[in-house]
C-alpha cells in the first residue's frame, strides 16, 4: 500500500471516530512528506469517503424505512379487511333484524287492533244545540 493511500484511509478512520490528535499527526505527516499544495488531495479524498458513506448510511435507512412500509401497509391491510368484515356482520345482523322486525309487525297490527275494539267506549250521541244546556245541566247535577 502506498503512503498516500494510507494516510488517507488513516484520516478518514480518524474522521469518522472524531480524533483530532490523529487527524493532525496525518496532515503533518502529508505535509512533510508532499507539500502543503497537495493537502487538498488528502482532504477532498476524505470528503469524498465521508459522502460515500453518507450515501451508503442513506440507503440503509431508505431500505429500512420501505421495509416498515411495507410492515405498516401489512397490517392496516389487515385492519381493513377485519373492518370490512365487521360491517359485513353488521349489515347482515341488521338485515336480520330488519326480517325479524317485518314479519313480527302484522301480529303486532292485529293485536292492537283486538285490544282497540275491546277498549272503544261508546260515544254518547249529543243533543241538539238548542237542548245542549238543559244536557249539560242535567249531568252537573247527577255528578
Amino acid at each position: 500500500m502506498l503512503l498516500k493511500n494510507h494516510l488517507i484511509e488513516v484520516f478518514k478512520q480518524a474522521s469518522l471516530e472524531n480524533n483530532c490528535l490523529l487527524k493532525e499527526n496525518v496532515v503533518l505527516k502529508w505535509v512533510h512528506r508532499f507539500g502543503i499544495d497537495s493537502l487538498t488531495d488528502l482532504l477532498i479524498h476524505s470528503s469524498l469517503q465521508k459522502e460515500n458513506q453518507r450515501e451508503e448510511e442513506n440507503q440503509e435507512q431508505i431500505s429500512l424505512i420501505d421495509e416498515v412500509h411495507k410492515e405498516n401497509q401489512g397490517q392496516i391491510k389487515l385492519e381493513l379487511s377485519k373492518t370490512f368484515e365487521n360491517i359485513e356482520e353488521t349489515k347482515w345482523e341488521s338485515n336480520g333484524l330488519k326480517t325479524t322486525s317485518n314479519n313480527e309487525t302484522p301480529s303486532k297490527n292485529k293485536n292492537s287492533n283486538k285490544i282497540n275494539q275491546f277498549t272503544e267506549i261508546p260515544k254518547l250521541p249529543l243533543p241538539y244545540i238548542k237542548n245542549l244546556r238543559k244536557w249539560i245541566n242535567k249531568d252537573k247535577k247527577a255528578s
